[in-house]
């Protein structure tokens, strides 16, 4: 007689949490297949950002737990950048105003960071004078060299500090893009040039319809 091999109870909930948690995994790594009209601006991978710290303008220290519950718009830049900066600056403040009179509300769980890749010449004191010129709720944020270093390059964002051309007078050569950074603390979307607030706003709400859909 054959005898029947009895898989313990214990061992097949051990298997479904398993796969369970295999499964979340890569739902929360790499999404399902996004509309056509997010294609280039979803990654293709979700990707958690790990800890870091910058010092704010007005809220003191910045961390990857203050990304948490909000739809967080990152651009690295510089206060003396002589174009694209101001100009995306004021199209994301174009943006948020969009969205605010669109729904009649506060948009609180949206914030929009910049920082600064100049911490040599940029001040927190500085970057408050900047980001208030275009929005009050804006967050500036800066940190020293080796920081600023770490946080670029889990974003995937170059920065190179030209030449002088007189003392303490240079320009940054920087990444252009926008990033996105979800509620659940992922780098979730980039967006690169032009930069135009209508454009933002469309994308910012297929973008929340889908991951309400997908998670």
């Amino acid at each position: 007689m054959t005898k029947k091999r009895i898989i313990p109870i214990g061992s097949l909930v051990l298997g479904l949490v398993f796969g369970l948690v295999m499964l979340i995994t890569h739902l929360l790594v790499r999404p399902p297949s996004p509309p056509s009209e997010l294609e280039g601006v979803l990654r293709p991978e979700y990707r958690q950002v790990v800890s870091f710290q910058l010092q704010s303008h007005n809220r003191g220290p910045l961390s990857e737990k203050d990304f948490l519950g909000k739809w967080s718009y990152i651009f690295f830049g510089y206060l003396s950048c002589p174009d694209v900066c101001p100009n995306t600056l004021h199209e994301l403040s174009q943006f948020r105003t969009l969205l605010k009179d669109e729904s009649g509300l506060e948009p609180e769980n949206l914030q929009v960071i910049f920082i600064s890749v100049d911490p040599e010449r940029d001040s927190t004191e500085n970057l408050a004078r900047y980001v208030n010129h275009f929005n009050k709720k804006f967050i500036g944020a800066t940190a020293g060299k080796g920081a600023i270093d770490r946080l670029t390059k889990q974003f995937g964002a170059g920065y190179i500090l030209e030449a002088e051309t007189g003392p303490g007078q240079y320009l940054v050569t920087h990444t252009s893009a926008i990033f996105l950074v979800d509620p659940l603390g992922r780098l979730v979307a980039t967006f690169s040039q032009p930069h135009y607030a209508p454009t933002l706003l469309s994308q910012h709400k297929k973008i929340t319809q889908y991951f309400s859909g997908s998670g």
